[in-house]
């Protein structure tokens, strides 16, 4: 699931920034946007991809991997 970053313009005016929403595409996260946010106005909207974290039980060959990438 990727993650999208929004920044948008509440239909009172004010604005809104760094509301992190996940969805399958672009349609499906600004969908869930406008359940939390009616009648908003999307002014920015990025795609941040998940990021691989490692926990303590990470192999010696997944750490060598994304030092070679």
């Amino acid at each position: 699931m990727l993650k999208y970053h929004f920044s948008i313009r509440t239909r009172s005016g004010q604005s809104v920034d760094n509301i992190r929403i996940g969805g399958v595409d672009q349609a499906d996260a600004e969908h869930r946007l406008r359940q939390m946010y009616s009648n908003c106005e999307v002014t920015r909207c990025e795609v941040k991809r998940n990021e691989v974290k490692l926990d303590q039980a990470s192999s010696i060959e997944d750490i060598l991997s994304l030092i070679a990438q």
